[in-house]
Formats: structure tokens, sequence, C-alpha cells
């Protein structure tokens, strides 16, 4: 049965989807992403047995501000374009050859900071959530302690969605601010480290 003008059209353009897919990062992120969030899930949960509420508490704001800031990063890194921190670059602006490298790199750069590490940071707040619910059973009814999980459970996840939808927007219309920031970071780790030649 031939192909007709549709048919040929959508079978190209799924040969293109694969043939640009970058499988090599893609096992790299997956195998990354695995190892860290193991890893994170374990220590977190066995270093906040030992904390108070008021520390577990800190600890889980601070995640979900990281988990906000690292997702305001990978969502500038896929809207800016090359263009302007270009400009800056060639005037060399401190950062700027970082910046060029964070938009050239869109797709690595969204990866890890929305995928790896949101994950991570959804794994500590969760596990630190779980903490300060078992240090309140004690004290609450049953009914009570079920009421406090689902509230507990729910800031969190309302914090976390919630302070994401609002970065998308900063993101998205300071990306070249926010991408130039970042990269002036690097350029004061000296990250990425150019190859020799």
């Amino acid at each position: 049965m031939a192909l007709d003008g549709t048919d040929k059209y959508r079978k190209k353009q799924k040969s293109r989807f694969w043939s640009a897919v970058n499988w090599k990062w893609v096992q790299t992120i997956t195998l990354l992403s695995f190892l860290i969030s193991v890893s994170m899930s374990y220590l977190s949960s066995e270093a906040l047995k030992t904390v108070s509420n008021l520390a577990a508490f800190f600890i889980l704001l601070l995640f979900v501000l990281i988990g906000i800031v690292f997702d305001i990063i990978g969502v500038a890194a896929t809207s800016t374009t090359e263009k302007e921190l270009h400009s800056m670059a060639a005037k060399k602006v401190h950062g700027a050859k970082q910046a060029v490298w964070l938009a050239r790199n869109a797709e690595k750069v969204a990866s890890f900071c929305n995928d790896v590490v949101g994950d991570i940071s959804g794994i500590i707040s969760g596990a630190t959530g779980a903490v300060i619910i078992a240090n309140l059973k004690p004290y609450l009814t049953v009914p009570q302690a079920l009421v406090v999980s689902l509230t507990v459970t729910g800031c969190i996840a309302a914090a976390t969605i919630g302070g994401k939808a609002i970065g998308k927007a900063f993101g998205i219309s300071k990306s070249v601010t926010i991408i130039h920031t970042a990269g002036r970071v690097l350029a004061f780790l000296h990250l990425p480290r150019q190859k020799k030649r």
C-alpha cells in the first residue's frame, strides 16, 4: 500500500526526531539521576533522623527554594538566544563566555537543572516532610496526625509547584539576565573548563 503525502511527512519527521536525540547524553543523565537520587534519598533519610523540627523545616524550605531556582535556570536556558550573549562575550563581559556555553547547551542544562536537581530537591523535601510528621505524631491523635500529614504534604506540593509556576514566567521574561548571572557563577568556579588545544 502506497503512502500518501501526510504519511511520508510524518515518517520523515519521526526519523528526524530519533536521529536528533543525543543518546549518549540521555544514558549519562539517566544513570546520573538514578545514582544521585538513590544516594541522596538514603543520606537525607539518615541525617534527618537526628534533627529538630525547626531545623527540618529550614531544610525543607531550602530544598524547595533550590528546586525553584534551578527550574528557573533551566527554563531561561531554553528561552534565551545566543545573540545578546555573543555581544557581551565580544566585549569580554565577565561570565558572558560561560553564558554562551549554557545557551548553546540548553537541552543538557535544562535536563540537569529541571530533572536531576528537581528530583533531588523533591526527594529531600518529601523526606524532610516525613520527618516533621513523624516527630509530631506522638503528640497527636490519629485524626490530628492524618490532618497534619495531609497539610504538610499539600503545602510542600503547593510551594514547589506554585514557586515553579512563578519562576517559569520569570525565567522566560528575564532569560538573558538569568543565564548571564549563572555564567558569572560558573566563571567564578572556573566552569566549564576549556579544553586545552
